[in-house]
């Protein structure tokens, strides 16, 4: 007993370094040690469980998780994006049972389901993870083993409200005797205040991890770093919850009642809770267990430079829903403390969806396919939606005609419109000519042109400010601003009436001027556009000639493009890219 406390105390003094680690931004600075190479990039989607179809929701978690991770790669960071599904569990098992399947036959057709939207949302996923892989089995039994041997799991008699549906117990007072919401005929019950869920009172004997230890930590952590747990109103979530207090966490199941997960290493009578199991996974796919923790057995992929420091691992945006932020946010950093590994940079937990401003429900017939979505409109145009009108602190709201809205008045109406004006043969926009131009406006600015230079000369940097926050609605409303301003800037210096008065050289010089400026707000939206919206702006920035080694966030300054000026690779008039939607 005496050693099991010294190894405990001697963790949590090692622990209180890590308590202290965080970011401000997704990009920033952060005044946590790093110990991998600070250009790799790791993002994490949450693994989905298996239990049914993917909707809406589900694709606005990819498309963000993939727009983060497209946009390090615009800033030149060695990026990683892991994504996959969640396959065991009390839920699991009995959906099986009732679908009269195979239980690794029926995970199998729900992930293959998953990876297929992974493939239509276009993500750029590294890494596709199944908890029923063995070697996500290995590296779970080493983590508990771990946990083990630092001394923070111990065995006991647990007693609480257990809902099926979260996999997840409660305590009382996050419970409620109330009527059934999904059939007002059916009699009261209990149910989770958080989730909406049906518990049931459980009584079992099981592994315990000794969450209760970290609490002081895990309040420590999130006010040193306020922005680990993004946005504000779910950091303080999380905050209340711990400091309302909690016991102990759960971590084992009886085998007899969920032997649909891994065993115990050692006690082949108890399953590991499917919590514990699920949250290793953002470790596994960086091949945990290292080198240090094991030995050998690490893949070498797993390392950097040969060394025994994994490549990628901590995460640096782990992006959830808010449904699970307590998992991510309090359970899952405090398994690492316990285990010595260190914390994940940021937790990004985003809003929800309803349809109509009405939530979304199989029992109302209002949820939203994705496959059908990016069907009707077009990949890129719906996941220009998704991103712009969802929401990270508050729910977005998914209408067919509030996506038609932002197709033609944004996509169309001001981005499309602004470079078919200006790409005109009529108009012979002198591209090569465009350097000069940008060369000469610092010096030679004309007083009609100031406004739209004012713009475009900080557009990049305040565009930036909302990317690093992972607020991409609010930065494309700033770039979509821009495109507004670059529209009434043509239609007041009409472009199509200068190219009549060609013999007069100034007349001429101030039509290419006027293109500059028109194109030069393209190209800068066109570049920062790249990581929600990735084949319409390859071809958009084809259209306009802009070099592929040109298309980096380094370029998309004012004037920092035109360097090499490439024949347009582009079939068709730039109408096409967003056609009109039958």
């Amino acid at each position: 007993m005496y050693a099991c406390l010294q190894r405990f105390h001697r963790a949590s003094s090692r622990l209180a370094a890590a308590g202290t680690t965080g970011p401000r931004r997704l990009f920033g600075s952060s005044k946590q040690k790093r110990t991998k190479d600070a250009n790799s990039y790791y993002v994490t989607q949450p693994i989905f469980y298996v239990n049914s179809v993917p909707h809406i929701g589900h694709f606005y978690t990819i498309v963000l998780a993939d727009t983060i991770k497209r946009y390090a790669d615009l800033l030149g960071k060695n990026t990683k994006l892991s994504a996959g599904t969640d396959e065991h569990g009390l839920k699991i098992q009995q959906a099986a049972e009732k679908a009269g399947e195979d239980t690794l036959a029926f995970c199998t057709r729900y992930s293959d389901r998953f990876r297929e939207l992974e493939a239509a949302s276009n993500a750029s996923v590294t890494d596709f993870i199944r908890t029923s892989d063995p070697k996500h089995h290995r590296a779970v039994a080493h983590f508990w083993e771990r946990l083990v041997e630092r001394g923070f799991i111990y065995k006991g008699k647990h007693e609480g409200w257990y809902a099926v549906s979260d996999e997840a117990f409660y305590t009382e007072t996050q419970t409620e005797e109330r009527a059934d919401p999904t059939d007002p005929n059916k009699p009261s019950g209990r149910f989770a205040i958080e989730s909406g869920q049906p518990v049931e009172w459980v009584s079992e004997e099981n592994y315990k991890f000794r969450l209760s230890a970290f609490k002081d930590k895990l309040v420590e952590w999130l006010e040193t770093n306020p922005d680990a747990v993004y946005p504000e109103i779910r950091r303080n979530e999380v905050l209340g919850w711990l400091r309302s207090g909690f016991d102990d966490l759960s971590v084992s199941r009886p085998r007899s009642r969920l032997k649909w997960g891994i065993p115990v290493p050692g006690d082949p009578d108890h399953t590991i809770y499917v919590w514990v199991d699920a949250l290793v996974n953002y470790a596994t796919v960086c091949g945990y267990p290292w080198p240090e923790d094991a030995g050998a057995g690490a893949s070498d992929s797993s390392t950097s430079n040969n060394s025994r420091i994994p490549e990628f691992f901590p995460p640096d945006v782990q992006v959830v829903g808010k449904d699970i932020v307590r998992f991510h946010a309090v359970y899952w950093p405090a398994l690492l403390m316990a285990a010595g590994l260190p914390l994940p940079k940021r937790i990004l937990a985003h809003a929800h969806w309803t349809m109509s401003s009405q939530k979304m429900s199989k029992s109302k017939g209002n949820v939203v396919d994705p496959f059908e979505a990016i069907a009707t409109y077009g990949l890129d145009p719906i996941r220009y939606f998704i991103i712009r009108n969802g929401g990270i602190s508050d729910d977005g709201d998914y209408s067919p005609e509030e996506v038609l809205v932002r197709y033609k008045k944004d996509l169309v109406g001001q981005l499309a419109n602004l470079a078919s004006r200006c790409v005109s043969k009529s108009l012979c926009p002198d591209i090569e000519g465009f350097r000069r131009i940008a060369e000469q406006q610092r010096s030679q600015l004309d007083i009609r042109d100031a406004p739209l230079y004012n713009l475009l000369d900080g557009l990049s940097e305040r565009t930036k400010a909302k990317f690093d926050q992972g607020e991409f609605g609010r930065g494309m409303w700033i770039v979509f601003d821009a495109l507004a301003t670059a529209n009434k800037y043509i239609s007041n210096n009409q472009p199509w009436v200068l190219v009549k008065q060609t013999d007069d050289p100034e007349s001429r010089s101030r039509l290419q001027t006027v293109l500059f400026y028109a194109l030069e707000t393209v190209r800068l939206a066109a570049i920062m556009l790249q990581p929600v919206m990735p084949q319409k702006m390859e071809l958009l920035l084809d259209h306009i000639s802009v070099s592929r080694t040109e298309r980096s966030w380094k370029h998309a300054r004012f004037g920092a493009g035109w360097q090499t000026v490439e024949p347009s690779r582009a079939s068709g008039s730039i109408s096409t890219l967003f056609p009109k939607l039958k």
